[in-house]
């Protein structure tokens, strides 16, 4: 597995790393993907961590702190050896909102309980808004607080989408990005976004790499979604949009032998070098091996990604 480097944290991650929220599961209110099964999301942190992959990026909202306390199992006694992102904002899947330093100092110590840690390599605010930085201005110095004090490495923004990570790098000093990219989904890079974290030095962790699993091949614009599918809520002609993007891209003339669609959709965001780790949702074995593969596979040809730039400036993959 290759490591790069997420900006100026200095702090090392394997290429491909985990997204966690959807062994998070439907736990009460919480939304994700459906019902889980923790004997199966054990076994994927487990596979994860044989494979190469030492990035994991979960928040304490995810399943409503369950997906913390799977990866405190899973890693209690491998802390050394992978790199641990959590985030704070959200009190609930009821959308309140509170970054005062006093609940940031509870959230994280609830969180380090849960991950049976007493640090964390990155903490991020979840999805901020304008309103969040005029409420609590101090966020940031209470963050900057915690890492002094050695319970975070390094302060991240998880952005709600690329414009407001752009803004908010620009106004705010984050070490650290995380905003959707995908194939189709390009718009952190045709806005400005890891221009300015290239040149800024920030490090920039690419989500959504399958676009919520559409990407994949694998969900029909016809799919019923399980409660607790968060996908459930989406409009019909978004969902179609999603089910039809694979195709858009010709994906099997850019394929490698035996690779997957899965496979390439990962290639495609590591191409490019601004972006030191990408999270795919990693839901059991099967997946863990098959994306931790792509940590060893060559980076597609810049004659690709121009092919693939193309064809996301010439169709529709949002709807209005």
């Amino acid at each position: 597995m290759k490591q790069r480097i997420l900006g100026k944290s200095g702090i090392s991650v394997s290429s491909i790393g985990f997204g966690a929220w959807g062994i998070g599961g439907a736990q009460g209110d919480a939304v994700a993907y459906g019902k889980t099964d923790d004997a199966t999301s054990l076994r994927a942190l487990q596979v994860s961590l044989e494979q190469g992959v030492t990035f994991y990026d979960v928040a304490d909202l995810y399943g409503n702190g369950h997906a913390e306390e799977l990866l405190g199992q899973a890693f209690e006694h491998h802390r050394d050896q992978v790199v641990l992102a959590s985030k704070v904002g959200f009190k609930g899947f009821s959308g309140e909102r509170d970054l005062s330093p006093a609940y940031i100092e509870q959230a994280l110590a609830a969180s380090l309980k849960r991950l049976r840690t007493d640090y964390l390599d990155l903490y991020q605010i979840h999805s901020p808004s304008d309103a969040d930085f005029a409420r609590w201005p101090e966020v940031l110095e209470t963050l900057q607080d915690l890492k002094k004090r050695g319970l975070i490495k390094a302060i991240g923004l998880a952005a709600k989408g690329p414009d407001d990570g752009l803004a908010y790098l620009q106004t705010h000093d984050f070490d650290v990005v995380q905003v959707n990219f995908n194939l189709a989904d390009q718009r952190a890079k045709t806005n400005g976004l890891f221009a300015y974290c290239q040149t800024h030095n920030i490090g920039l962790i690419a989500r959504t790499p399958f676009c919520f699993g559409f990407l994949t091949g694998k969900v029909p614009s016809d799919m019923k979604f399980a409660p607790g599918d968060h996908r459930a809520k989406w409009s019909a002609e978004q969902i179609r949009l999603w089910a039809e993007a694979f195709q858009r891209f010709s994906l099997d003339a850019m394929l490698g032998e035996g690779q997957s669609q899965a496979q390439l959709a990962l290639r495609f965001c590591i191409s490019y070098p601004e972006v030191a780790c990408v999270i795919p949702g990693t839901m059991n074995e099967r997946e863990a091996v098959e994306n931790a593969s792509v940590g060893d596979l060559p980076l597609l040809a810049a004659d690709i990604l121009d092919r693939i730039e193309t064809i996301y400036k010439n169709h529709l993959f949002f709807a209005g």
